[in-house]
């Protein structure tokens, strides 16, 4: 098997040369429009990955046509948004494109850029950043729309004379794209509530799975990325959509159904407390005791008596 070693993109010039651009007006800043082309240039890498945050919608993309996203691959047939942060893995595959109504466009934005800026920290809250590439966001024409009309607007910013205002007048119009596409991506969440109520069933079957065990079986506690990878999703995204739909992260939810599951076994069963602990998967009887306290403001004693 072929080990591709990734590229690394330093800077927005060799970008520029990889697709065969003019050089940048920029060199923080770029928005590259997507144009229909027969194949990949040639010496364009199969993997690379880069020092800058990326925002890609991409459209009308046929196969063969499959981006490469970390280790997996998602064919786009249609128009989706993307979102990468520095150190992520991406490429193409060397394939000749299907369609030559292939469109879009690409924000590659240097982490410099928005040095002592309101995205300096806030940019790392949006968690849509460490989604896999198929939970990619699926706009309508109307969001589309808003998108590409505030990525023209940044890039004729850059491109013009720049002054004093430039710079705080594309951050905004940044910040003011990544809070759309936050209240977008809840908008998909609830639009596929049907898809979303199938997802938490499936949750609450893996948390019944790992806490109804027998005192010889393996014990530990359930994580949010175990559960995640379970599902076959990335973590941030297992979270984002429970928050919409339930109010609740993935790291709640566990502690709801752990605490449910204590109760259970509390009241129907004269298993010790050290016994129940370990059998949820605790590696100290205290630390069950503990949470059980702050969760329900009785102590796992207290709790049983309660039923006595």
């Amino acid at each position: 098997m072929e080990i591709i070693k990734p590229h690394s993109i330093r800077s927005l010039s060799e970008v520029h040369r990889l697709f065969g651009l003019p050089k940048p007006v920029h060199p923080l800043i770029s928005v590259i429009y997507i144009e229909p082309f027969v194949e990949i240039p040639v010496g364009l890498p199969k993997l690379v990955y880069t020092d800058f945050y990326l925002i890609s919608l991409k459209k009308n993309f046929k196969a063969p046509v499959r981006i490469k996203y970390g280790q997996q691959h998602y064919d786009f047939d249609e128009g989706v948004l993307t979102f990468m942060s520095p150190g992520q893995i991406f490429g193409l595959d060397p394939e000749k494109y299907a369609s030559p109504n292939q469109s879009g466009w690409m924000l590659f934005v240097h982490p410099d850029f928005l040095w002592n800026t309101t995205l300096t920290k806030k940019i790392r809250q949006y968690g849509f950043f460490d989604y896999s590439v198929n939970e990619a966001l699926f706009l309508s024409d109307k969001e589309e729309a808003v998108l590409t009309q505030l990525i023209q607007n940044i890039a004729a910013e850059y491109q013009l004379n720049m002054d004093k205002f430039t710079h705080n007048i594309i951050v905004s119009q940044l910040e003011t794209l990544l809070n759309l596409s936050e209240r977008y991506y809840e908008r998909q969440f609830l639009t596929r509530r049907k898809t979303n109520h199938q997802l938490l069933e499936r949750m609450n079957d893996l948390l019944d799975t790992c806490f109804d065990r027998n005192l010889n079986s393996p014990k530990s506690l359930p994580t949010v990325k175990y559960i995640a990878d379970c599902l076959n999703l990335s973590p941030d995204y297992l979270s984002g959509f429970l928050k919409t739909l339930t109010g609740l992260n993935a790291q709640q939810h566990i502690h709801l159904k752990l605490i449910e599951k204590a109760k259970e076994k509390l009241s129907t069963t004269n298993l010790s407390i050290s016994e129940i602990a370990y059998e949820l998967g605790f590696e100290y009887p205290q630390s069950f005791s503990a949470l059980f306290k702050t969760k329900t403001k009785f102590s796992p004693l207290e709790f049983r008596r309660s039923f006595n």
